[in-house]
């Protein structure tokens, strides 16, 4: 038996599960478990966490849709901000940012201040307004979401996983964000990878990923975002704000030290 595929499929359960009630995908986690744990090689760690979240994402959404979160157009703004965005992402990730101490940094930088500050919102909460777009206008909503398809195509993500707690600490309705965010994610992912593939052909690094272990987190996460999103209603919600924010700040000062020695 292939223990680290078993690792995995474990992970990409458990985080998902924990992850997908705020529309999170869980490859902003399961990222540094990839690198540390499981051995994969850099930067094929990028398209690798991108298919976990092809895989995974259906799971979810299907969810979702069966309860009727679906309905309404932020999905459909978060996608065409962050689709061409985690191109351009995905190219800088794979002839700008090669080497695994400047990789270490990214990390560090994107986890510490995103876990913090969703400690801090889940600590005080913002007043919720009925504004269709955490009161950001349609044209800033997209190039919100471009900037963080950047940063996504970069890191893996596919760009919801950070426009979901952007949006919920603007004070919109998790209940609303989540499903958005994580259609942006799958969508983001499918182009990402198709991406990635692409510039394996021109690259010399190691950037295919690793199929038998993505598809083996993938298949977690599947199970796992299913019932997170079924969990949702159930769960309190500033409980998990505060795991999320705990566990990415951490993981972000583990990196931030590791890149500093």
């Amino acid at each position: 038996m292939d223990w680290t595929l078993v690792g995995g499929l474990a992970a990409g359960l458990l985080i998902a599960l924990v992850t997908a009630p705020v529309g999170v995908s869980g490859a902003v986690f399961l990222l540094p478990v990839q690198l540390s744990v499981l051995g994969v090689a850099n930067p094929a760690v990028t398209p690798t966490n991108l298919l976990f979240n092809v895989v995974a994402g259906p799971g979810a959404l299907w969810r979702y849709r069966h309860d009727g979160a679906l309905r309404g157009d932020l999905g459909r703004r978060l996608v065409l901000g962050t689709l061409p965005g985690v191109v351009l992402g995905a190219s800088i990730r794979v002839f700008a940012l090669p080497g695994p101490d400047v990789f270490r940094v990214l990390i560090a930088a994107l986890l510490l201040p995103l876990g913090l500050w969703l400690c801090l919102r889940a600590l005080a909460p913002a007043h919720r307004r009925p504004s269709p777009a955490g009161e950001l206008t349609p044209r800033a909503l997209t190039a919100l979401a471009l900037v963080v398809g950047v940063v996504g195509g970069i890191y893996g993500i596919g760009g919801g996983s950070l426009l979901g707690p952007i949006l919920v600490g603007r004070g919109m309705p998790v209940a609303r964000v989540a499903p958005a965010a994580l259609t942006a994610t799958f969508a983001t992912s499918l182009v990402g990878a198709a991406a990635y593939a692409l510039l394996s052909l021109v690259s010399t690094g190691d950037v295919t990923p690793d199929w038998r272990l993505g598809l083996a987190c993938g298949a977690g996460g599947l199970i796992g975002g299913y019932l997170g999103a079924r969990l949702q209603p159930r769960l309190p919600e500033r409980a998990l704000r505060l795991l999320l924010g705990g566990l990415a700040a951490a993981l972000g000062a583990l990196y931030a030290a590791q890149a500093l020695n």
